[in-house]
């Protein structure tokens, strides 16, 4: 697989940006890989961070790149800064770059379906809430989400920065029962008459965000979603993301390679 960086300006943010790219590449003579590329464009997963964290932490904190080298699917990893993917109360239109520029610059520059079925989204964390946000969001975008640790409900923002929380969702409070609560975009997807995303969802029981991914859980389990949740003892932190990633990577419903 090629990893590639690409530096670019972001007319929504009007600033320079950047993006991590991992593409497939079929190999035979790479010492412990197995490679594989399909014919056409490829399927696509865009990998989000958290908050404290940049668009190259998935590719130096992970194997991500060694575990999807036999799926044949591009991953695209923006940098969002820490703006919780949303257009911000006092800031920059984060949502808009997210969900519109950067798929759309991504298929400019590498060969990427645009295809519903095609395009996948994740995240860890903050990243969790921008993955669910943009299912959730753009449900004829995207077939499938998965949120590792997802921040919801009582964000780890909300606590250690109330100042950047006010300038990102224009409170201090929880997000519960605000247009920011996950619960709230999940009955809007389930009500819009749209395709209904797949979901994967993990969380550690030590984790401080467990309580909020469980109220999430909770809902999920009663809905019509396609919904698959995971959990053990974990905490917030690389182990897990590490470990989960990959049967999350397995969960993609991604056309085989040679298809």
């Amino acid at each position: 697989m090629a990893l590639i960086q690409c530096d670019f300006f972001s007319e929504v943010l009007g600033m320079c940006m950047s993006m991590n790219v991992i593409l497939p590449q079929t190999t035979v003579g790479q010492i412990g890989m197995e490679n594989k590329a399909g014919s056409g464009k490829f399927p696509t997963l865009y990998l989000l961070h958290g908050c404290s964290d940049d668009h190259t932490i998935w590719s130096r904190r992970t194997s991500v790149e060694r575990y999807a080298a036999s799926l044949g699917i591009a991953i695209v990893m923006p940098n969002a800064h820490r703006s919780y993917y949303s257009n911000m109360k006092e800031g920059y239109r984060y949502w808009d770059y997210i969900s519109e520029e950067i798929p759309a610059l991504a298929r400019s520059f590498f060969p990427l379906s645009d295809r519903r079925e095609d395009n996948f989204v994740a995240g860890l964390s903050m990243g969790g809430f921008g993955a669910f946000k943009m299912a959730m969001k753009k449900p004829e975008t995207f077939c499938a989400a998965a949120s590792l640790s997802g921040a919801f409900g009582n964000s780890w923002m909300l606590h250690r920065d109330p100042v950047e929380s006010r300038r990102i969702f224009g409170h201090e409070n929880t997000l519960e029962g605000t247009e920011d609560d996950m619960v709230e975009m999940a009955k809007a997807c389930l009500e819009s008459g749209k395709p209904l995303p797949k979901l994967y969802q993990y969380c550690g029981s030590r984790d401080f965000v467990y309580e909020a991914n469980t109220r999430l859980k909770e809902f999920l389990d009663g809905s019509t979603f396609d919904y698959t949740y995971a959990e053990d003892d974990g905490v917030h932190g690389w182990e897990a993301w590490d470990e989960f990633i990959q049967p999350v990577l397995k969960w993609l419903p991604v056309r085989k390679p040679d298809a």
